[in-house]
């Protein structure tokens, strides 16, 4: 099985030295991406800006933005069984780059920002046959919010994550399988949690697997 991870925060710049970001540090997908391929899978892992070294045996694609890790996810995408999105992508990025470094004032500045592609939501929509687990940190009504995002974005399996999580070697979360009820929360290292989750990857897509032979009979 071939997998796509995603890991990591992106840099939306507005400047030559300014941006925006968040704290994300990119160890869960990191995770993944060890433990699929310790599992035995070929993975493609596309990360933001984060100082982890790359997993023995990995392709790995660093990339900074919301559109270069955009366009690297959907051309590698196509060429794999599923994708596991625990990225988290910058929303917003400001409409221009300066080609200069902004200089201090003491009036206000104001930026505009427009909205990023949506990564996830896109793949859902050409998945095809393949699987897509999403990643959902939430700080209030979390469960309503990552069973919606599983809704909007078409994903097959939706992992809540919390603010808990965020840097710790640790993590607590919860699953939603499309269709299912929610997991009890699962508690453990980033390295257990992946493991977990690559499992269960690797279940849905030999349901889907055994679905589509049942069909051609």
């Amino acid at each position: 099985m071939r997998i796509l991870v995603t890991a990591g925060p992106t840099r939306e710049y507005f400047d030559t030295v300014r941006f925006i970001s968040n704290p994300s540090s990119g160890k869960m997908g990191f995770a993944l991406a060890a433990a699929a391929r310790q599992l035995g899978h070929e993975v493609v892992l596309v990360a933001g800006p984060v100082p982890l070294d790359d997993p023995p045996g990995v392709k790995s694609i660093r990339v900074v933005t919301a559109r270069e890790m955009f366009e690297v996810c959907c051309d590698e995408f196509l060429m794999c069984d599923a994708a596991v999105m625990t990225a988290a992508v910058c929303d917003y990025r400001p409409t221009r780059t300066l080609d200069h470094k902004l200089k201090k004032r003491t009036q206000p500045r104001a930026i505009k920002l427009v909205a990023t592609r949506d990564i996830a939501a896109h793949l859902g929509r050409i998945k095809e046959g393949r699987v897509l687990v999403g990643f959902a940190m939430e700080d209030h009504d979390q469960h309503k919010n990552a069973a919606e995002k599983l809704r909007k974005k078409r994903c097959d399996a939706i992992v809540l994550n919390g603010l808990a999580n965020v840097g710790s070697d640790d993590a607590v979360v919860e699953i939603l399988r499309a269709g299912g009820d929610w997991s009890p929360p699962q508690r453990g290292s980033k390295a257990q949690i992946a493991r977990s989750v690559i499992e269960l990857i690797e279940e849905m897509v030999a349901e889907r697997a055994k679905t589509h032979r049942d069909e051609a009979e």
